[in-house]
């Protein structure tokens, strides 16, 4: 009996470690340019909100049109930069996300204020950019 069990559990060990390769071979080439690192803290001249998810992540589908919108109403107050962490791999890693949806606010300088996991409202956002400092006028 305790050897049918042992045997289970040995391979019940191996089998998730064997699952689990693939994805850790794939996540150790996280190096970074530092052109990419660089960039994802360059100063822009307007506080920048940096959006990290996947078109595949149901919370990301749902955030996609009120960040397009936000984009579109703040363009000359507020940078809006959407990306899609599954297609960017390699920019995606140098912003260090371990969940999406995942939102950064950056301060124009490039210093990053907050970061925020999940879904965020519009109000919720204008009203993240109030609290750090910068109150946009919402005239939706």
């Amino acid at each position: 009996m305790f050897k049918h069990v042992k045997s289970s559990l040995t391979t019940l060990g191996i089998i998730p470690l064997l699952l689990l390769l693939p994805a850790l071979w794939g996540c150790n080439n996280t190096s970074t340019s530092t052109e990419e690192i660089t960039s994802v803290h360059q100063a822009t001249g307007i506080p920048r909100l940096v959006d990290l998810g996947a078109d595949k992540c149901i919370p990301c589908q749902k955030m996609a049109p009120l960040l397009e919108q936000l984009k579109q109403d703040f363009h000359a107050e507020m940078g809006v930069e959407i990306i899609d962490v599954w297609k960017n791999k390699e920019q995606a890693a140098a912003y260090n996300v371990k969940m999406i949806p995942t939102q950064i606010f950056y301060a124009p300088d490039g210093t990053e204020l907050y970061r925020h996991v999940g879904f965020y409202s519009r109000k919720e956002i204008i009203q993240k950019w109030a609290e750090l400092g910068y109150p946009f006028e919402d005239n939706n």
